[in-house]
């Protein structure tokens, strides 16, 4: 029988929580901006889980368009969490270009992005 694949989980161990650890982040790691959102980044050692952090600005809308864009981006990465080559801390930081968006747009920028950075195995 073949080896069933992970399970696409997103719970709160893998969310960014604490404003201590988006500075972090933002301070030690690195910044790539592509389409509707921004990407910082810090690597992690190989012992560590992958952590996701996502800001939504009240100039992108209002509470609904904002949640949405939270929901968008934090979509995007529990289906691709097993493909990135090492434990990250990631901040997502959504664009007012979000707005209106579908997810595969939303998808295609984010797995654009964190090609770019390195992030992803080959």
């Amino acid at each position: 029988m073949p080896a069933e694949p992970p399970r696409l989980k997103f719970g709160r161990a893998m969310r960014i929580k604490q404003g201590r650890d988006f500075s972090r982040v933002r301070q030690e790691g690195q910044r790539l901006v592509h389409g509707c959102l921004i990407a910082n980044w810090r690597k992690l050692p190989a012992e560590s889980t992958h952590r996701l952090g996502v800001v939504t600005s009240g100039k992108i809308g209002n509470a609904v368009v904002r949640n949405r864009a939270r929901r968008l981006l934090r979509e995007a990465f529990r289906l691709h969490q097993f493909d990135f080559s090492q434990p990250v801390d990631l901040v997502l930081v959504a664009r007012n270009s979000i707005v209106g968006m579908s997810f595969a747009e939303v998808e295609k920028d984010f797995l654009t992005t964190v090609r770019k950075a390195g992030l992803l195995s080959e």
